[in-house]
């Protein structure tokens, strides 16, 4: 079997500009860990190229861009998702993106995502599971979701800091526990205020395995539909259709038990791959493509998660199209 080619949809990048405003804001290194990383067009392809990916989908990771003074967050917003739309254009077969909102300013959001569509030609959206504290179910959010689901958008969750993470981390990285527990919290959210009922267009790609989704879903579920809970028995079994309908990537650690953990839970039909570079290094990058890969003579989870890609991505923005590019083509 000839596997198609094989698009990482949770693929990092910072610049210079942005870090510097980062630093600025405190964030001397990001959510705790040892600094923040370096990238460059060319050394990703580079490690797309030895390990086998054909495409990557950018977007920025956390701290996301909601820090500093919140009448900066727009510009920064901006910022970023020009610089992600200019490596695309310098690498049109290699690079998408997904443009970084500035919420929870849900006007600023709107308008910077039909900038990042229509100008730019994002590919979706990338938001943190929480800005300031706001989770994604919280109903001053309801007039983007509207524009979203309108355009059958891509929104890519990624996980941050909770509020007082300071307090919770025992001076520990945010990514080690926080980061798994917000995504699993904005997921559920955005369950309960009915969000993915009301706006079933909008494709949510959920990261890094579901985080702690899949093992909580059940507990989740009773307080969801159990009434002697507080759960309306209206919705009993409703929960597992909706989290159906989300897509995941296997970022971060998903074998031995994270990502057939998660199979088990929603399927197999919406998985994707995620390499989470350039805040995993390369050489962890390329010892989870080894183990997704298996056995070469077995249809493996990269199988699965090329297949899927084409389907979550589709035709390429129609801003690229009408530039004349051939995604499948070589720079």
């Amino acid at each position: 079997m000839v596997r198609p080619p094989l698009v990482d949809t949770h693929a990092h990048f910072v610049f210079d500009e942005y870090v510097a405003a980062a630093r600025r804001a405190g964030h001397l290194v990001p959510d705790r860990m040892p600094a923040w990383p370096e990238w460059s067009a060319a050394e990703h392809i580079a490690l797309m190229d030895e390990v086998g990916v054909a495409r990557a989908v950018l977007s920025l990771s956390s701290p996301g861009v909601r820090f500093g003074p919140a009448n900066e967050t727009a510009g920064l917003a901006r910022q970023v998702n020009e610089f992600a739309a200019a490596q695309v254009r310098a690498h049109p077969s290699r690079f998408g993106f997904f443009a970084s909102l500035p919420l929870p300013d849900v006007d600023a959001a709107v308008a910077e995502a039909k900038f990042a569509l229509d100008a730019l030609g994002a590919e979706g959206f990338c938001v943190m599971s929480n800005a300031d504290g706001v989770y994604l179910g919280d109903e001053r959010y309801e007039r983007l979701w509207a524009l979203l689901d309108e355009r059958c958008a891509i929104v890519f969750v990624h996980p941050t800091a909770p509020p007082d993470a300071e307090r919770l981390s025992f001076d520990r990285p945010y990514p080690m526990l926080e980061f798994v527990f917000d995504e699993a919290r904005t997921v559920t959210d955005l369950l309960f205020a009915g969000v993915l009922g009301r706006f079933p267009e909008i494709r949510f790609v959920v990261s890094h395995s579901g985080g702690a989704l899949p093992v909580l879903l059940e507990r989740i579920d009773l307080f969801f539909s159990g009434p002697e809970l507080g759960g309306d028995p209206a919705r009993a079994g409703t929960i597992h259709d909706l989290v159906a309908r989300l897509w995941f990537d296997c970022a971060g650690t998903p074998l031995p038990f994270g990502l057939p953990a998660l199979a088990r839970v929603v399927g197999h039909e919406r998985l994707l791959y995620g390499s989470d570079y350039c805040f995993t290094r390369p050489s962890e990058v390329a010892r989870q493509m080894a183990a997704l890969a298996g056995d070469p003579s077995e249809p493996s989870w990269l199988d699965l998660m090329a297949a899927h890609a084409g389907r979550l991505l589709g035709d390429p923005p129609m801003s690229r199209q009408a530039a004349g590019r051939d995604p499948m083509k070589g720079d």
